[in-house]
């Protein structure tokens, strides 16, 4: 049985966009830890890159099935060798949002969410996976209040942040947090 973290871009990424940070993580990993890159579905219409749904101007009536067509691309890379609570969902900015919104409703090993933000009227379920937020207290595209919100919807045993000074951003310094994340959770 492998470990398996899949990663999710944010809009106007594409799928390689966090692979250098999955592959560190990786190398740190104690047992082989597989790494997935997911591609939002849409492409942006204006420019280069995909979106998990469009946020200018926000579509929010498309994000229910944006959400449940990931978790549908999730439930179908589990198998018996990736099972969904040996896999870590990641993403950033929009895909931390939803990365939160498929995966807390998930049996996964647990969620991170890096500059992420709460979809409209999202609420984790009671029982969802541990979750790390991080966020730069600098960070002018989604601000750090959008964080405060997240912690204060999740279970408070279920739930770490790491703020850090920085922007819109994955630093390099968000990686130990991350490794100690995976290492607690896989």
């Amino acid at each position: 049985m492998h470990h398996r973290i899949v990663l999710l871009h944010g809009w106007g990424a594409d799928a390689d966009d966090l692979r250098p940070i999955g592959e560190a993580l990786a190398d740190e990993h104690p047992s082989l830890l597989d790494v997935i890159c997911l591609s939002a579905p849409e492409a942006r219409p204006e420019a280069s890159g995909r979106q998990w749904y469009d946020l200018f101007p926000p579509r929010w009536d498309s994000v229910p099935e944006a959400v449940d067509l990931l978790r549908r691309r999730l439930l179908d890379l589990a198998d018996s060798d990736h099972p969904l609570d040996k896999t870590v969902l990641m993403g950033f900015s929009q895909g931390g949002a939803m990365s939160l919104d498929s995966g807390c409703s998930l049996p996964l090993a647990g969620v991170i969410s890096c500059s992420g933000y709460p979809h409209p009227d999202w609420q984790p379920p009671q029982n969802h996976p541990p979750v790390l937020l991080l966020h730069g207290s600098g960070d002018p595209v989604v601000p750090v209040t959008a964080m405060e919100s997240i912690w204060e919807r999740l279970q408070g045993d279920r739930r770490q942040r790491v703020t850090f000074q920085d922007g819109h951003t994955i630093p390099h310094a968000a990686l130990l947090p991350m490794q100690n994340f995976l290492g607690s959770v896989l």
